[in-house]
Parts: structure tokens; sequence; C-alpha cells
């Protein structure tokens, strides 16, 4: 950790602390916005389509055409629809999202992070309070396709949050720890390399939750229904809608990160650099997403519920009992 952060809290920390935010805030906004580019273009290409190909060489301006198109459109509010509720939701949304990436460690110095002793109980409250955010938006559109979306997709998060942390719990029980970075430098001195392996029943569950968690395809239910519209962000336009798109988008690269963390010893790795390691790690969970989209049609409602209840959470009770039981016998 740096040693000004053992100090006093100074005008200096404080401005330290700014722009370490806005420099990650940037960053995030930069790989957001061509993480958004390689899906159309890697999806395009699995479908035999052509993909962006017309703002920039090779389309690699057409995430800035969408975001300015986005910037320009008019912003509309309902006439009855709960005006402050409405206007804040897409942000209660966001926020969190940004915010998880602080306990994410991509190198051994930490570099614009922090090392919370209870960073996967931090990451797992606060990507919680998005739920909020969707209800709420759902609710103060005062139209009732986008409450009733709202609460299926608080319902589906909801759902699929409890076997994405019961998924960790291994990983918990073999670092013994809940502090990410001290889970990273234990599998640096794990036999097996990486957690990946005795873990291997609990990262599929941290797959599948997660695909849930973020309502990506084959659960994308939210904003697939035809009798819903667009679900919960109906009434929703201009950059108020792009909120809701970019927290998924942010949480899709925090998500990445944690599982690279998590399960493929984060930023460990031999001759290259650890944060290329992390680079690479994180990218391939993003691509499997990517993959996943452009492979499965979606479930039904009623299929997505069951899984969870009657399929994930039993299953990560299993991988609980079974860790548990090896470390005893250990």
């Amino acid at each position: 950790m740096w040693e000004w952060i053992n100090q006093p809290f100074t005008p200096q920390t404080a401005l330290i602390m700014l722009l370490g935010g806005i420099a990650v805030l940037g960053v995030v906004l930069g790989v957001v916005t061509y993480t958004i580019y390689f899906e159309r273009k890697i999806i395009g290409w699995m479908q035999g389509r052509i993909g962006p190909n017309r703002v920039g060489p090779l389309g690699l301006f057409q995430s800035f055409a969408d975001i300015l198109k986005l910037l320009i459109k008019e912003d509309i509010i309902p006439g009855k629809a709960d005006r402050l509720m409405f206007l804040i939701a897409p942000m209660i949304t966001y926020v969190p999202a940004f915010m998880v990436l602080a306990v994410i460690p991509y190198t051994a110095t930490h570099l614009f992070t922090a090392e919370l002793n209870v960073g996967i109980i931090y990451y797992i409250a606060l990507s919680a309070l998005s739920i909020i955010g969707v209800m709420l938006g759902g609710w103060a559109s005062n139209n009732k396709y986008s409450i009733i979306g709202g609460l299926r997709s608080a319902a589906q998060m909801i759902a699929y949050e409890i076997p994405l942390a019961m998924s960790m719990l291994g990983v918990i029980l073999m670092a013994g720890s809940m502090n990410i970075v001290e889970i990273v430098e234990a599998q640096e001195k794990f036999p097996y390399v990486w957690y990946v392996v005795p873990q291997f029943l609990g990262f599929c569950i941290f797959i599948i939750a997660a695909t849930a968690e973020l309502n990506r395809t084959p659960f994308d239910l939210p904003e697939a229904e035809s009798e819903l519209v667009s679900g919960y962000f109906t009434e929703y336009s201009g950059f108020r809608f792009a909120f809701y798109m970019l927290a998924e988008y942010v949480y899709i690269v925090a998500m990445a990160g944690l599982a690279a963390a998590l399960f493929f010893g984060g930023w460990s790795g031999p001759l290259l650099p650890g944060w290329l390691w992390y680079a690479i790690k994180a990218g391939a969970f993003i691509f499997l997403m990517f993959w996943l989209r452009a492979t499965f049609p979606r479930v039904r409602n009623d299929q997505l519920m069951t899984f969870s209840w009657k399929v994930l959470i039993p299953l990560s009770l299993l991988n609980i009992i079974l860790t548990a039981a090896i470390k005893l016998a250990v």
C-alpha cells in the first residue's frame, strides 16, 4: 500500500484520491467503449455477419458515434412519472458498478485499489445495490410494463446473487481470507497453480450466476420479453438509458476482474508483467461472455428461476461441503 494512506487526511491526500478516481474512471470508460465494439465484432464473426465497419477505420469509432447519439437525443420524462426517482434511478444502478472496481487488484502494487480484509463482502454488498436502481427505475416510470419488468429483473438478480456469493465461499475456505489480494497471493503458493482446478464446480456456478446477474444472454429476459416492450427501462431515453447499459458493461469488466483474481491467480504468471497477465485472464472471461451470447437461445422466465433455486443453490452448498471436508482432511 502507498505510504500516504497511513498518514493524516490532508488536502493533498484528497487531491491524490480524486485524481486516482478520475484516472480509473477514464480507463474504465475507455475499456467499456471498446468492449462494446469487440462484442459486436466477435458476435458478428461468430454468426457470419460483418459488424461495425462504417464509422472510422474498421468501425473503430462506432461506439463513440453511439455515445454521441445518446448524448444529443432528447431526454424525455413521462408526465406522470415520479420525477426525482426517475432521474436518480440510473445513477443508483451505475455508481455501485464503478465503486466495486476499488477492490479488484490488477497488479501486485495495488495501484489505485484498496486492500480490504472484507473485499469480497464489499463487492457483493455494493453490487446488490444495483437491484434498487432497477426496481426504482421501473416503479418511478409509472408504467405497468416497466413495473413488471423491474420486479422480474429484481427477482432474477436476487435469485442469482445467492449462488454467485456461495460460489466464492469455496475459494474463501481454501485461502482462509476474504481479502482478494491475499486470495491471489495464496494461489501463488498453491500446488495446482490456480484455484480453478480444485474449485471447478464453484467456477462453473460462478460463470452461470454471473451471466444471469449481468442480465446477459441466455438470461437477458429483462430487456427481451416482447410483452414488456423493453423491461424496466422502457420509458428511458438518451443518456439516462445509456447509464443502464453502461452499468451492465462496467459490471462485465468488474466481474471478469473478480473471476481472474479468485480462480485464475490474478496478476500471477511467468515472464509477462502482472497487469498484462491480469488483462489476458479478464479478457478471456469477457470473451467467454460474448461467446455465450452468440451461442445460446434465451430460456423462459420460469426456467430461469427454477434453475437458480433448484439447481445452482444446491450445487453451491455441495461445493462448500466438499471444500470444507477436503480442508479438514488435509
